[in-house]
Parts: structure tokens; C-alpha cells; sequence
């Protein structure tokens, strides 16, 4: 009994005497570009690589020699490229909304 009110008491001492920690300021604006540059980047690459099944498409299709299995994969080939490309340019367009949305409403900027 007599250690746990001296244990007691030496928290609680701890707990009165302890200095104060301060939060760290928070940059807002470091944070917001840097995601903003992994977006950039991210959405560049998924163009170079849509670039890339782009030309593997239509070069398929100029050497399909009318073949109608080879023809049929580069035209999917083109569309699936093109419908990824669009999702990723359309994900880049909405998070720049975003981002001006909420840099009006929360303050901040660059």
C-alpha cells in the first residue's frame, strides 16, 4: 500500500512538473504541392505509357495483314489505351478542382 501512494504520488508529480510540448506549425502549402507534383508526375507517365500502347496498337494494326484476331487485339488495344488515358487526364482535371475548391475555402495557397 505504502508503494503504490509513493508511485502515486511520483506521477503525479511527474504529470504537474512536466514541461509543456508544442505542436509543430503545419505547412499546408508544402504539403498541397507536394502531392500536387506526384499527381503531375503520375499523370505524365500514364500519358507516356498510353503513348507507347498507343503506337504498339497501330503498329499492330498496319502489320495485321488483314489478319481478323490480330486486327480485332490492336483495335482493343487503341480503345483501352484511350479509355485510360481519359480516366487519368479526367482523375487530373478533378483533383485541380479540387485543390482550387478547397484553397478558396480553407485559405492556404502558393
Amino acid at each position: 500500500m505504502k508503494k503504490a501512494i509513493i508511485l502515486q504520488s511520483i506521477i503525479l508529480t511527474s504529470l504537474i512538473v512536466a514541461p509543456p510540448a508544442y505542436a509543430q506549425s503545419a505547412d499546408v502549402s508544402k504539403i498541397q504541392t507536394f502531392i500536387q507534383s506526384i499527381i503531375q508526375i503520375g499523370t505524365t507517365l500514364a500519358a507516356l505509357v498510353a503513348t507507347g500502347f498507343f503506337i504498339w496498337g497501330g503498329y499492330g494494326y498496319i502489320t495485321s495483314s488483314g489478319n481478323p484476331e490480330n486486327l480485332d487485339r490492336s483495335k482493343k488495344t487503341i480503345m483501352y489505351s484511350a479509355v485510360g488515358l481519359a480516366i487519368v487526364l479526367g482523375a487530373f482535371v478533378f483533383s485541380n478542382i479540387v485543390t482550387q475548391l478547397a484553397t478558396g475555402a480553407f485559405g492556404g495557397g502558393q
